[in-house]
C-alpha cells in the first residue's frame, strides 16, 4: 500500500474513533478586541456617506418647509407729476401713491408644492436608508476580509514551521546517512517558498486591516472575531422566494413615481393664473386731498398656457412607472440569484471547513511524523503539506465567499425606513 495513503485511512480512522468516543468541546479562544457589531457602530458614527446622506434629509425637510410658504405681499410707492415743467415743476402737482398688493394662488399651487416636497423627503430619507444599508454591507466584507487575511497569515506562519521542521528533519536524516542531500535543498526550497508566502499574506493582511480601520475611523484594537468567520447558518429544504415589494430599490423606485405624480399636479395648477389684490391711497397735492386706489391683476397666458410643463411631466410620469416596473423585476431576479448563491456558499463552507480539513491535517501530522522515523519520502510529505495548504486555502476561500455572499443577500433585502413617523 503507497504510504501516503496509508497516512489518509489512518487520519480518517482515527477521526472517526475520536468522534465517536470523545464529546466534543468548545475550544477556549481569545477574546475579539474588535466585534463585527462594534465595528458597524464606529463606522455609522465616522462614515461620511451618512453625514451626506443626514444632510439631504435636512434639505429636503427645509425645502418641504419652504414650499408651504405664501407669496410675500408687495408694497409698491409711486410719485407722479414731480420734477417737470409748468406746474409740474417742483412737488405743487405731486400725486404719490402707496399700496399693498397680495399675491393669491390659485388651482392649488401650494397643496401641489407640498407633494412634490414631501415625496422628495421621503426619497432622501430612502437615500439614508441605502447610505446605511451600504456601508453595512461594505463593512461586513472588508471586516470578513480582515478575518480572512489573518487565517491566510496563520496557515502562512503555520506552513514556515512546518517547513523550517522540514528542513532540519531533512538535514539530520542527511547527516545519518538515511537521505540524500537533494532532500536537504528541497526542504530548503519549501522553507523559501514558505518565507515569500509569509510575506505576502503579511502584506494582503495589513492592506485588510487599513481598509477596515479606514472604513471605522480608528485603529483596531487587537484582534477580530474569529467565530462569527466560523459560524455558518443551515440550510435545509427547497429556498423560500423573498417578497421584494418592501425593499430599499423598489421603495425608491415608489418614491421616484411618487415625485413624478406630484410633479405632473403641480405643472397643472400652475396653468391656473394667480390674482393679485391690491389696495392703498393716493394723495393730490393740488388740492390736499387723498383718495383711496384698488387694484386687481389677472396675467393672460397667451403665450405660455403651461401646456408643455405638462406634457414634459406626464412623460417623467410614464419614465418613472417603466422604471418601477424594471426594478420590480431586477430586485426579484437579485434575490433570488443571491438566495442560491449564498445557500450555495453555505454549502461549500460547511464542506471546505469539515471533515476534509480534519483529515488533511491529521493526515500531515501522520506524515511528518513518519517521515521523521524514516518510514514515509520526502515527497510524500511535500504532498501531504501541499494538500493541507490548498484544504485550508480552500476552507478560508469558502468562509468569505459565504459571508461575502450573505452580505449581499441582506443588502438586497434591507427593508425601507417606515415613513409614517417623518
Amino acid at each position: 500500500m503507497n504510504p501516503l495513503l496509508a497516512a489518509w485511512l489512518a487520519a480518517a480512522s482515527s477521526l472517526s474513533a475520536a468522534q465517536a468516543q470523545v464529546p466534543s468541546a468548545p475550544a477556549a479562544k481569545a477574546q475579539p478586541g474588535l466585534t463585527l457589531s462594534q465595528a458597524l457602530d464606529l463606522a455609522g458614527a465616522a462614515s461620511p456617506a451618512l453625514d451626506a446622506a443626514a444632510a439631504g434629509v435636512d434639505a429636503s425637510r427645509a425645502a418641504q418647509a419652504a414650499a408651504g410658504l405664501r407669496p410675500n405681499p408687495v408694497v409698491t410707492l409711486e410719485a407722479e407729476n414731480v420734477a417737470g415743467t409748468g406746474p409740474y415743476s417742483g412737488t405743487q402737482s405731486l400725486e404719490a401713491t402707496s399700496s399693498v398688493a397680495i399675491p393669491l394662488e390659485l388651482g392649488g399651487k401650494r397643496s401641489a408644492r407640498l407633494a412634490v416636497a414631501g415625496a422628495q423627503r421621503d426619497r432622501a430619507l430612502i437615500e439614508q436608508a441605502m447610505a446605511a444599508a451600504d456601508l453595512r454591507w461594505a463593512v461586513t466584507r472588508a471586516y470578513a476580509e480582515a478575518v480572512a487575511s489573518e487565517r491566510r497569515t496563520g496557515n502562512a506562519r503555520d506552513q514556515l514551521r512546518i517547513a523550517e521542521e522540514g528542513l532540519r528533519a531533512a538535514d539530520a536524516r542527511a547527516r545519518a546517512g538515511r537521505a540524500s542531500p537533494i532532500e536537504v535543498q528541497r526542504a530548503g526550497l519549501t522553507r523559501i517558498n514558505a518565507q515569500a508566502a509569509l510575506a505576502r499574506a503579511e502584506r494582503s493582511a495589513e492592506v485588510a486591516r487599513f481598509t477596515l480601520a479606514q472604513r471605522i475611523g480608528q485603529a483596531i484594537p487587537g484582534p477580530l472575531d474569529g467565530s462569527w468567520f466560523d459560524r455558518i447558518d443551515s440550510i435545509q429544504g427547497p429556498l423560500a422566494p423573498m417578497d421584494p415589494a418592501q425593499t430599499l430599490a423598489l421603495a425608491a423606485a415608489d418614491a421616484d413615481l411618487a415625485a413624478s405624480s406630484a410633479q405632473v399636479r403641480l405643472a397643472r395648477s400652475q396653468r391656473i393664473p394667480d390674482l393679485t389684490v391690491g389696495a392703498g391711497a393716493r394723495r393730490l397735492e393740488a388740492t390736499h386731498d387723498n383718495a383711496a386706489l384698488f387694484s386687481l391683476s389677472l396675467p393672460l397666458p397667451v403665450f405660455n398656457g403651461g401646456r408643455a410643463a405638462v406634457g414634459q411631466a406626464m412623460a417623467e410620469q410614464r419614465r418613472a412607472e417603466a422604471r418601477r416596473r424594471i426594478a420590480a423585476q431586477e430586485v426579484a431576479q437579485a434575490i433570488a440569484s443571491a438566495q442560491a448563491e449564498a445557500a450555495n456558499a453555505a454549502i461549500g463552507a460547511a464542506t471546505a471547513t469539515g471533515p476534509a480539513l480534519a483529515a488533511a491535517e491529521e493526515a500531515a501530522r501522520i506524515a511528518r511524523i513518519g517521515y521523521r522515523e524514516g518510514k514515509f519520502g520526502q515527497l510524500d510529505l511535500l504532498d501531504a503539506e501541499r494538500t493541507l495548504t490548498e484544504t485550508r486555502a480552500a476552507a478560508i476561500a469558502a468562509l468569505l465567499a459565504y459571508h461575502d455572499a450573505q452580505a449581499q443577500l441582506e443588502r438586497l433585502t434591507a427593508r425601507a425606513p417606515d415613513q409614517g413617523d417623518n
